[in-house]
């Protein structure tokens, strides 16, 4: 609420995204269906579909316009209105005293009455300044902490933060049991969330972090915007200060400058100038450079256009150092939950192969990474960690129709995972559970009845022979007269 009651709140809450509904109806619960309302968004035209409507209408009144009336009358639609839909995670609350048509109409998303969401009719955005927020938002670190703990029957709470294990994999692989130098990337953090990107390596190498704090500092840097590059990393290369001197989070501005002899509400609003992207008003640079705030602080601040909060920080940083923990003490438990919670695009095509298979692939990809789809470039973070996998002992075993699970790789021996039925290609998740209630009817006596029973196609049994799945089982349950009688 600021100091002076003067700032208007808006708290966000990560929940494991299989939770997230039930926080939902914790919240409407507690505040009552009517004082609570999905947050409403609105989405308008972008250039190229403003453009495709202007060629559209043209074409249709069979009227002939130029390429620059077309872009004129383009720039006109951008921005409008589209249509209307529901933010992930933010709920309005009303106040007890007051109802909602006090701040906003309410509608369903995209005018669909058949949906049983309600939304605020303003995007939320033009409500910020009036009305309570909360994001109750979905995220995978709680679900993989949770699984992790049900693997290995360990209290993730009971984790020691921290681990000097665990610290030192900013440093080196030995922890892992893979010398330096040999791992995929000469990096130990793949795979640890928001650790394991090629910036967050590369901002690893550079601040060599240490320390807990250290890791804060990252992980603030990492989620701002011109934070880092042209900035803090600026700051360190060049010596001027540390890891632990440079502006990593928007809460850091405050406290330092109140210690530095800022009064109290003063620090508060250039922290909120700063995190906004605002920079320092010259009357607040005046009043920094009065108490000796170093001028590369302030020309530090003047650079930023979005800094993250400390507790977000913190959070993702204990999150991060517990499933690092787990990827240093139980390592088949970590691979296994990673593949099945945050591999969605994971291929046994291309990934259940031989280690220099492997190795292959990933080398292939990166030499073209910058210019990969998405999909890839996920695809490429996921060939890295088989390969350290591999490097460590631990190898895939062939995916069974009737020993593995339908989306959950599962431990079946010391070093070995068996994948789940929908890491074959094309085989959905929706596939992979409606054959494992299949199977528990029986042995399939054929793959006609394969497809009969757990209702699927004769590609999806394509699929599932090519992998090797269907090497014993017959095209069809019929028996030919000649092998009745020999």
């Amino acid at each position: 609420l600021g100091f002076e009651g003067d700032k208007q709140p808006d708290i966000d809450l990560n929940f494991s995204g299989e939770y997230q509904a039930k926080a939902h109806r914790f919240i409407e619960e507690m505040f009552g269906s009517t004082h609570t309302f999905r947050a409403g968004t609105i989405s308008g035209y972008a250039e190229k579909n403003a453009r495709a409507m202007v060629v559209g209408y043209f074409r249709d009144k069979e009227q002939f316009a130029t390429q620059a009336e077309i872009s004129r009358l383009s720039h006109g639609l951008i921005g409008v209105k589209r249509t209307t839909g529901q933010h992930p995670g933010g709920i309005v609350v009303v106040p007890k005293e007051r109802e909602i048509y006090d701040f906003t109409p309410i509608q369903h998303p995209a005018d669909r009455s058949s949906a049983g969401t309600v939304t605020t009719h303003f995007d939320f955005n033009a409500m910020h300044d009036t009305i309570l927020k909360l994001d109750i938002l979905g995220h995978d670190d709680p679900t993989m902490l949770k699984m992790l703990g049900d693997l290995t029957d360990v209290d993730v709470r009971s984790i020691p933060i921290p681990d000097e294990k665990v610290m030192s994999l900013f440093r080196s692989t030995e922890a892992l049991g893979i010398p330096d130098g040999h791992a995929p990337t000469g990096a130990a953090t793949l795979g640890l969330p928001e650790l394991g990107t090629f910036m967050a390596r590369e901002m690893i190498r550079e601040t060599r972090p240490t320390r807990f704090y250290d890791l804060v500092q990252l992980m603030g840097l990492s989620h701002g915007t011109d934070v880092w590059k042209g900035n803090a990393q600026q700051l360190i290369l060049s010596g001027t200060c540390t890891i632990n001197e440079v502006i990593g989070c928007r809460d850091s501005i405050m406290t330092w400058l109140i210690y530095k002899g800022l009064p109290p509400k003063a620090a508060f609003d250039i922290m909120e100038r700063v995190r906004r992207g605002r920079g320092v008003s010259a009357e607040h640079a005046q009043l920094m450079q009065a108490k000796n705030v170093p001028e590369w602080y302030i020309d530090s601040c003047n650079k930023i256009r979005y800094m993250f909060p400390k507790a977000h920080a913190v959070a993702y940083t204990i999150s991060s150092l517990r499933i690092a923990w787990f990827k240093v003490y139980h390592p088949e438990a970590y691979y296994c939950v990673y593949f099945t919670v945050r591999a969605g695009e994971f291929d046994s095509k291309r990934m259940c192969l031989a280690p220099a298979a492997v190795r292959r692939n990933r080398e292939q990809l990166r030499s073209k990474f910058r210019d990969l789809p998405d999909r890839e470039q996920k695809i490429y973070y996921i060939l890295e960690l088989v390969e350290e996998m591999q490097l460590r002992g631990i190898d895939f075993v062939p995916i069974d129709l009737y020993d593995s699970a339908a989306t959950t790789f599962i431990k079946v021996a010391p070093g070995k995972i068996r994948p789940p039925l929908n890491a074959i290609p094309f085989i959905s998740s929706a596939m992979a559970e409606s054959i494992v209630r299949a199977r528990v009817q029986g042995p399939f006596k054929s793959r006609d009845d394969l497809m009969r029973r757990a209702g699927i196609g004769q590609s999806a049994v394509e699929n599932l022979a090519e992998a090797g799945c269907l090497d014993d089982l017959p095209a069809t349950s019929q028996i030919e007269m000649s092998e009745l009688f020999g």
